[in-house]
Order: C-alpha cells, then structure tokens, then sequence
C-alpha cells in the first residue's frame, strides 16, 4: 500500500510541473498564433468564432462533471458584466491591437494585468490592500508600458500608438473583470464560470463581426488561418483552462503566478524565432521595466511567506485515519 501511495505521490508530482511547463509554452505563443491568423481573418470575427468554439469544448467537458448554471440570478449578471470586460472589451483591443504592433510587445503590454487588478482590489478587496511594494513595482510597470508607448509614437506611427494604448486600456479591463468576480463568492465550477463569461462575452462579438466583417463563410479561410484559430480556442483557450484549474489546489498562488513572468519573453522568444519580429533596444527597456515591476508585485512579503510556510506545514503534517 505504502508503495502504491508513494508511486501515486510521484505521478502527481510529474504532472505538476508537467502542466505548468504546458501552460507557460501554448500561452507564450498564442500571441504569434493571433498574429499570424490575423493576416488572413478580421480581427472581430476571429475573436468571436475562437471564443465560440471554446464554449463549445469547455461545456461538453464540464457536462456531468459539473453543475452548469448559476445559482443566483444576480450571478447571470456579474457574469455577464465581467464577461464583456474580460471577452469583448479586452480580447477585442488585444487582436485589433496586434494588427499594429508585434506579438511580443502584445504580451508584454497585457502584462500590466496585475498592476491594474493591485488598484483595483485595494478597493474591492479589504483582505488585499495595497502595499509600498507592490505600489512601487507598478510605477515600475507603468514607466515601462509609457516607454514603450512612446517608442510606437515615435518610430511606428499613430496606428502603433493607439493599437498599445487599447491592449493597455484592455488589460485594465480584463484586471477589473477578475477583482469584481473574485469579490462575489460563486458557488460554480470555474470551468462553468469561464464559461458562461465568454457565452456573455461572444454574443456581441458575433453580432457586431456579422455587422462590420460580413459572413464568415466569405472570409479568406486558408489552411494557417483554421489551424491558428482551432489552436487558439482549443489548446490556448480550453485546454489552459482546464490545466490552471487543475493546478489551483495544487501549487501555490505565488508559483502559479510566475506564469506571467515567463509568458512575455517567450512570447517574444516565438515572435523572433518563427514570426520573424524585431524589438528595438527602447521596446526591450520598455519590457524590461515590466516585467521587473510585475515581479516586485508577485514577489510575496514577509508575513506572506510566513502565511505560505504555516499552510505547507500544515498540509504537510500526518493526519489520524
């Protein structure tokens, strides 16, 4: 039995990292997969039918798996509210925004989420208030996205500028979608919650790309522009999904953070090496800025390491059968 318990232990071990490692790779190159299938597919409509596929993998996962409506008819509306900043609002910026500017600065930008999210739940949140650290490290963060923003200005034009300002304005929506959600306590599995934000999220997107881009059966359906989107809806939407759920009650909010961390520079890491993408000497002191504030920010306090280390060890200690 013993054996059994500890071969059990070291399987669970291996898919841990195993799924993190996944997580940090598909969403490192969502980002040169929303470029490229941008060439050939408008930005609106492709959020759209990406979000709509999603739905329909994540549903017939979570059936029998789960309970699949809310509990409370206020619920529909938060979930609707915040499915429209996180899936509209944001999503929509994001792909309109990689039209002006590369996939790696994209990711870099959108990075800014947990700045915005530390304000907002300051106010949101009683149990997380703001911290001279994690203050300073969005000064640094923020210096960053200007710099950057300054450098499109400059050397690539308005498009470019405005394009970083919206995947900017984006993240601050997609931050405050995920303060306000967590603020409710919802009796529903996350993987129904994601759900019925993007159900709430897609409906305009699918109106308003019918209206501005016209029948998706006459967009320029090429073989790169199906293989991105079935990508991005089925690996870089359901099966992260399912894999951060996973991963929730079994490694640490910090550890599970560092996600953010690694996501940009792989995102430029693949825009270099297969999307052939450039960033100037500004754009990658810009990024650096970024990152190096979003790190202060994640970075636990001292009583939070000690919170940490009292919950492992608790976790850790032999409990009577």
């Amino acid at each position: 039995m013993f054996a059994g318990t500890s071969g059990a232990t070291r399987r669970i071990d291996w898919r841990i990292p195993a799924a993190w490692l996944t997580l940090c790779i598909v969403w490192s190159s969502t980002w040169l997969a929303i470029k490229v299938g941008l060439r050939d597919l408008p930005p609106i409509s492709y959020v759209g039918i990406r979000f709509l596929i999603a739905i329909i993998a994540l549903v017939a996962v979570s059936v029998g798996q789960a309970r699949l409506l809310p509990q409370r008819r206020s619920d529909y509306v938060v979930l609707a509210f915040t499915g429209i900043l996180m899936f509209t609002i944001n999503y929509v910026l994001l792909f309109w925004g990689e039209l002006h500017v590369s996939s790696g600065l994209a990711a870099i930008l959108q990075a800014s989420i947990p700045i915005f999210g530390m304000v907002f739940a300051h106010w949101l949140l009683p149990e997380e208030p703001l911290r001279w650290q994690r203050l300073l490290g969005s000064f640094v963060s923020l210096a960053g996205v200007a710099l950057i923003c300054a450098r499109l200005l400059s050397f690539n034009g308005w498009f470019a500028f405005v394009g970083g300002l919206g995947i900017t304005f984006g993240a601050a929506s997609a931050a405050f979608s995920n303060v306000l959600l967590k603020s409710r306590r919802m009796d529903l599995a996350p993987a129904m919650m994601a759900a019925w934000q993007m159900i709430f999220g897609t409906v305009p997107l699918l109106v308003i790309g019918w209206i501005v881009d016209g029948n998706p059966a006459r967009f320029h359906w090429t073989g790169t522009a199906i293989f991105c989107l079935l990508y991005l809806a089925i690996i870089g939407s359901s099966l992260t999904f399912l894999l951060l759920y996973w991963l929730m009650p079994r490694m640490s909010v910090t550890k599970l953070q560092t996600i953010s961390l690694i996501t940009p520079p792989g995102a430029i890491a693949f825009g270099w090496a297969l999307g052939g993408e450039r960033l100037s000497a500004w754009s990658l002191l810009g990024a650096c800025f970024v990152l190096a504030g979003v790190w202060m920010i994640f970075r636990p306090l001292a009583d939070e390491r000690k919170a940490e280390r009292a919950l492992e060890s608790r976790v850790a200690a032999p409990r009577a059968s």
